[in-house]
């Protein structure tokens, strides 16, 4: 999953950097709420981790912002000093789904962030996973559409799975090619994002992805990509 931190503490934030890490995460770290703000409208993340006390702003800002500003409900935890009941009020009630005192257990932190990833996403990794004619088998990395079996790469798979699994989402580029691609890839990279373009063409084409067939998969100018799975009138308009 692609995690945001947030804290003024290089310390704390190199331990939450270094948690998630170890646990298959990969985090993007940021000192200041504006930073962030600018990221999160730019890019796409599946967990956001923040501290409450920064220099610019507020943590419970930065979540009713988030809240007001985002359509997808990204899962938010706190890891902060403020350890009064009303404070952990103050922050469930501005939209955090979970409130974490420091000093921070390392333990404790990845327990959390499991939890409210198992809540937010799908957890289970069955077999199998069917969303109407398609059939996702796991364990061989095999698509069959209406029955039939359809010739991906190892990759073509990858982007076709994660992109029905977040269906309705906004996902960025840079997220689609850390989650398929691997993190240790250069971001940004002209290569890398033709090699992107090709494989969501390729996608598209092969699994038959048009509004007129029921699934849209839409390039949102400077931000990235959004697959939807539309109902009779959403096609038909389409």
């Amino acid at each position: 999953m692609r995690v945001a931190a947030l804290d003024d503490d290089v310390d704390q934030l190199d331990l939450v950097k270094c948690t998630l890490q170890a646990i298959g995460h990969d985090c993007h770290v940021f000192a200041e709420g504006a930073a962030l703000r600018r990221e999160l409208q730019r890019e796409t993340f599946d967990l956001l981790v923040l501290d409450w006390h920064l220099p610019d702003i507020t943590g419970p800002e930065i979540v009713r912002w988030v809240r007001a500003n985002l359509q997808d409900r990204i899962p938010i935890l706190f890891v902060t000093n403020r350890h009064e009941e009303r404070d952990i009020v103050e922050g469930l009630a501005a939209g955090a789904d979970d409130f974490m005192v420091k000093p921070m257990r390392v333990g404790e932190l990845a327990a959390r962030v499991r939890a409210l990833l198992r809540r937010a996403y799908l957890d289970a990794q069955p077999e199998e996973q069917v969303w109407g004619r398609y059939r996702f088998v796991l364990g061989n990395r095999h698509l069959e559409i209406d029955g039939r079996p359809v010739a991906l790469t190892q990759k073509e798979f990858d982007l076709a799975l994660f992109l029905f699994r977040n269906s309705g989402r906004l996902i960025s580029r840079q997220h689609l090619l850390e989650t398929i691609w691997g993190a240790s890839n250069p971001p940004g990279t002209e290569l890398m994002s033709r090699s992107l373009d090709t494989h969501i063409s390729r996608v598209r084409k092969v699994l038959g992805l048009r509004p007129e067939s029921g699934y849209r998969l839409a390039s949102i100018y400077g931000q990235g990509y959004r697959f939807e799975m539309l109902g009779a009138d959403d096609s038909h308009a389409g």
